[in-house]
């Protein structure tokens, strides 16, 4: 009989893509699998060679990028020198968790499997492209990828004898246990916030406790949004960046919801305990200090604001004392359940960098919003930052930065059309005051916001750059009259520039901002123009626009 051992291997810059390979891995388990779950480049690919049955799982960013924690497993893996035999004895499946609103929706997943197939892997399925514009997210193309899966998989890796599928009523292992310490034992300070070591390249391990230096509030007072621009200062981070690369912030709860928190599942905030791996090899969560206390675990570690997931309902149904309740908790982490899931979890949501030296800026939007539930729903991060003020204390944020997936050419000619409606403009922003910097004038921005008097963002700078020539505007307030306007509509508008820009003067397009239905009508307004001034075709402007894509004459950022 083959040898039951299954690898799961995960790339992701959230914690999505972490989250389904565990969860196949505990279905792994109940289908008495040797299983270990690891991100890609913890592993050692080397060894990939002698594997017999691995799952992939892993998200795409930016203009089709691999993730931060796959990037060494991917150069390894796309070396012309491996033998196309290579990895002949692989049974696999790749499962891509994407956006569809990105051009490159799940590139990585596709080329992953692409590759592996020439390295002689026999794929188990075709791979599985989650996409996390559905309303029910990835799940709704993982629920039954994952059944034709285990379909695949057991009947090449049958139930050793005598052995059936472990019933979902029944709780697995714990991969952690806690063991809580006598109060004379502890000899922690409970975690405090220590600075990066001497010489670490800040990471997402390693982040930099950076000073915030200011926290303004850029739209007016009686706007519905609350937008800052916050600074931070870097000095001695050994921090490098440059336009379009993004801020990672590692944010705190709030110590009234860390309260809540520990009274609902009647937890000592201030009792210490140390954590233990329950199976060999587990590794213990980064920078988790040892002991701990209950209120740090909380406060640093636990995302207690967000959205839960199936696997949250899951859990709680192993330890529900009420049948019905247990039936209900059951049924929302179930495929069946999803819809439902969906109504009362995710509809009511229970629960950029700039160019100055040794200064980062972001421009954040402060998430609060109502839903049916009584209670506003707030963003974890942005109203942690929003509440910090840096006049009245040393305050320090830890952060680290990310590649930006947007590159900006390099040919101080080369003219840019840059489209930014609402914080979508921070990326822009940095790359126009390093452009002028440099003495570069083939700047072209279209900004939108609702109203001119409320949340025009950095209106004295882009005014200021304009009258100097640096700066051709385009502004729509889309509610400062009876119809709204859009960026897609002024785009329209100035569409022989446009298009002038394009045909003329080899111009390159970016977009960034929300990923809901601004970036389609965008491309829409884009085609129309290659159409109207290009004398396209439907068909030939759809073909150009690709082109732009494909030479990264077209490239975006965009976010849910």
């Amino acid at each position: 009989m083959a040898e039951r051992k299954l690898l799961i291997l995960f790339g992701s810059q959230t914690g999505t893509a972490q989250d389904t390979a565990e969860r196949i891995g505990r279905e792994a388990k109940r289908r008495h699998f040797q299983c270990r779950v690891e991100a890609l480049d913890s592993y050692d690919v080397a060894n990939l060679i002698n594997e017999l049955l691995v799952v992939f799982v892993c998200a795409t960013t930016g203009q089709g990028d691999p993730p931060d924690n796959m990037k060494m497993f991917w150069r390894f893996l796309f070396r012309k020198n491996l033998p196309p035999s290579s990895l002949c004895q692989m049974d696999y499946a790749v499962l891509g968790l994407g956006d569809s609103s990105y051009p490159k929706f799940n590139f990585v997943a596709k080329k992953l499997h692409k590759r592996v197939l020439q390295l002689g892997g026999n794929p188990l399925l075709p791979v599985a492209l989650g996409d996390d514009q559905h309303d029910l997210g990835p799940d709704a193309v993982v629920d039954p990828w994952l059944l034709d899966l285990w379909d695949k998989i057991l009947a090449l890796y049958p139930l050793p004898p005598g052995l059936e599928i472990i019933s979902p009523d029944v709780r697995l292992p714990p991969k952690y246990t806690l063991h809580y310490l006598a109060e004379d034992s502890s000899r922690s300070d409970g975690g405090l916030l220590q600075p990066t070591a001497p010489r670490a390249v800040p990471s997402e391990l390693h982040p930099f406790a950076a000073r915030m230096v200011s926290n303004q509030r850029v739209t007016a007072e009686s706007h519905f949004q609350d937008v800052r621009l916050i600074e931070f200062d870097v000095t001695g981070s050994g921090i490098t960046f440059s336009a379009g690369d993004v801020v990672m912030i590692q944010p705190q709860n709030s110590p009234e919801d860390v309260q809540q928190f520990c009274q609902l599942l009647r937890l000592d905030p201030d009792r210490h305990f140390v954590l233990k791996p329950s199976e060999p090899g587990t590794a213990l969560p980064a920078l988790l200090p040892q002991p701990c206390t209950i209120r740090h675990l909380v406060t640093h570690y636990l995302d207690i604001s967000c959205v839960p997931r199936r696997s949250f309902f899951e859990l709680l149904s192993s330890f529900s004392p009420n049948e019905l309740e247990r039936e209900k908790l059951q049924e929302f982490s179930s495929a069946q359940g999803q819809e439902e899931l969906y109504s009362y979890c995710n509809r009511p949501r229970r629960t950029t960098l700039e160019a100055h030296p040794n200064r980062i800026q972001i421009l954040m939007a402060v998430v609060q919003y109502k839903t049916r539930l009584s209670k506003p729903r707030r963003g974890l991060c942005s109203t942690w930052l929003a509440s910090l003020n840096p006049q009245y204390e040393d305050v320090r944020v830890p952060l680290w930065v990310k590649k930006g997936g947007m590159k900006f050419p390099a040919d101080p000619d080369t003219t840019v059309i840059m489209i930014g409606p609402g914080t979508g403009v921070a990326p822009f922003r940095a790359a126009i005051q390093e452009r002028v910097a440099q003495g570069r004038r083939g700047n072209c921005l279209f900004f939108g916001c609702r109203q001119k008097s409320k949340d025009f963002y950095c209106q004295l700078e882009w005014e200021e750059l304009v009258t100097k020539g640096f700066l051709m505007l385009f502004t729509a307030f889309s509610r400062d009259q009876e119809e709204k306007v859009y960026v897609q509509h002024r785009i329209r508008e100035n569409r022989k520039l446009v298009w002038e820009l394009l045909s003329c003067r080899n111009a390159h397009i970016y977009l960034a901002g929300n990923a809901k239905q601004m970036p389609a009508a965008v491309a829409e307004a884009l085609q129309s123009v290659l159409q109207s001034e290009g004398g396209l075709s439907l068909s030939k402007a759809e073909e150009y626009f690709t082109a732009l894509e494909r030479s990264q004459r077209f490239q975006s950022e965009t976010w849910s």
